[in-house]
């Protein structure tokens, strides 16, 4: 009997059990069951097992227990979960195991596994890969075909024998940290920065040479300042800056791209630093206070008498373009510091530094004398009259019988006229001629042949109101020798052809 109350007993107490005790999930209970998977070897050989079963809902209870089992699951374990979820067509967490298998080894190949492509098209599974793939947009290759444009540049300008050699140094240092830094934004936008861990703050390093650079720039062209020791003082910062980014610049490309991936991690751009906010505001600062500065200069450079017309527009572009880009990098540091890596407004300080970069591309190809500024060929100061016995007073003497010549007796109108015969009339060397033609009137002797005749030309055919004259006959008339170059010296002065300039002053009438 007593055997008997003790069995009874412990039914009792075993239905209790079973009754106050929830129902256990197979899959959750799976290694409770198979004792034989106690180590982590056979523990994920199961798993593997399940997923190859197709049983993928246990094979997720199976990966996950083991995720839970170590302190940094594996890539390959992050991967597994991810291929099981795909597998259930559940996107977003399939995604989330990817990604965390990417942070964990970057390897973007893993994308092309054909087990992603259940989600392959979902929004999740696209947004990874635009985040972490190399991808080409407008904005992208515009900017690595300045960039590109921006190097040429910088190196054809050292082949200019035309202008100043430390005036060329300056200008083209400051094309290429602007080349440098949009090349920088190229790479980072097209995700190639983790193709190339190395390119990681390559460009943060020239955050504070911008404005020396084109402050002793516009100092040298507009004062034909001479470098002093110390001016070296200027580039502190930027030497500070360097000392503190060195420790990063020597880390291997796998350190570099744990730093990077370390940022994404945590919501971070990954191509900033840690102190990027602060390097921003120091950067905007410094662009501020040298910007001031040049203009000072530049306000100066304008009543200078000497400057060209050419020369000080020229000046008043780079200077704006540069207002523009200052302007703009106050509200890219707004959004870096609030992490926007992206937008319009993101673009705009790299839209004006490209903008800058093309404008002297252009200027070093159509006109590369103006970067010299009072160096300039065209103007006085110009080496080829530096050592010139031409006195001020002969000078406006010899412009005033210039003048004489050219308005009274025109000789413009001679078809053989020369430089030797004009110096020879001026009684005069052809030397202090063409001086004279420079400095007076900023322009060479044909030029100033030629700007006479096309005057004169466009009175004869104004007032020819019959059109009874022909366009050779004008041509000849005033010192031309045919029509193709009168053609093209006229339209060069208006833009128009003698013969539509004729018909639209007399529908003037």
């Amino acid at each position: 009997m007593r055997q008997i109350g003790l069995q009874l007993l412990l039914l009792l107490f075993s239905s209790i059990y079973l009754y106050s005790t929830p129902p256990i999930d197979v899959a959750e209970n799976y290694y409770f069951i198979n004792p034989t998977f106690e180590n982590e070897p056979d523990l994920l050989k199961q798993a593997n097992e399940l997923y190859i079963q197709g049983k993928y809902d246990q094979a997720i209870v199976a990966y996950t227990n083991l995720a839970k089992k170590n302190q940094k699951p594996s890539a390959h374990l992050f991967k597994k979960l991810a291929l099981s979820h795909a597998a259930r067509s559940h996107a977003s967490e399939s995604v989330n195991y990817l990604e965390e298998s990417l942070l964990t080894v970057f390897n973007t190949n893993i994308l092309m596994d054909s087990g992603f492509d259940t989600i392959r098209n979902s929004e999740p599974f696209v947004a990874l890969q635009e985040k972490y793939t190399p991808t080409f947009t407008i904005w992208s290759f515009m900017y690595l075909y300045v960039a590109l444009i921006g190097f040429y540049i910088a190196i054809i300008l050292h082949f200019k024998k035309k202008i100043d050699g430390v005036a060329k140094v300056l200008i083209s240092g400051f094309i290429f940290i602007h080349s440098f830094f949009i090349l920088h934004i190229c790479l980072n936008i097209t995700n190639y920065q983790y193709e190339f861990p190395h390119s990681y703050l390559m460009s943060t390093v020239f955050s504070f040479a911008y404005g020396p650079l084109l402050y002793f720039y516009f100092k040298r062209i507009t004062q034909q300042y001479s470098f002093k020791k110390k001016d070296l003082l200027h580039l502190l910062p930027t030497l500070g800056l360097l000392v503190y980014l060195a420790p990063l610049y020597l880390l291997s490309s796998d350190g570099k791209m744990v730093l990077m991936l370390n940022r994404v991690s945590g919501g971070l751009n990954p191509s900033d630093s840690t102190y990027m906010s602060l390097i921003v505001v120091l950067k905007f600062a410094s662009l501020v206070i040298y910007g001031y500065l040049i203009h000072k200069l530049y306000v100066s450079a304008k009543q200078h008498k000497d400057l060209s017309t050419v020369n000080k527009k020229w000046q008043r572009n780079i200077f704006f373009i540069h207002v523009a880009y200052i302007a703009t990098y106050g509200l890219y540091g707004v959004l870096i510091s609030n992490h926007i890596g992206s937008g319009f407004f993101y673009h705009l300080p790299i839209v004006s530094m490209s903008l800058m970069v093309l404008f002297l591309g252009f200027s070093a190809s159509v006109q590369p004398s103006v970067f010299s500024g009072l160096y300039s060929f065209e103007n006085h100061l110009f080496f080829k009259y530096e050592k010139s016995g031409l006195t001020k007073s002969l000078s406006q003497e010899l412009r005033e019988n210039l003048k004489r010549l050219f308005d009274d007796e025109k000789i413009y109108k001679q078809n053989d006229i020369s430089l030797e015969s004009l110096a020879e009339k001026l009684n005069t060397t052809r030397h202090n001629a063409s001086q004279v033609i420079n400095e007076q009137f900023k322009m060479n002797f044909h030029e100033l042949v030629n700007r006479y005749r096309i005057e004169e030309a466009k009175y004869i055919l104004e007032q020819d109101r019959k059109k009874s004259l022909n366009i050779i006959d004008v041509a000849y008339e005033v010192g031309f020798n045919n029509k193709v170059t009168f053609n093209k010296a006229f339209k060069k002065d208006t833009q128009l052809t003698p013969s539509q300039f004729q018909r639209s002053r007399l529908q003037l009438m």
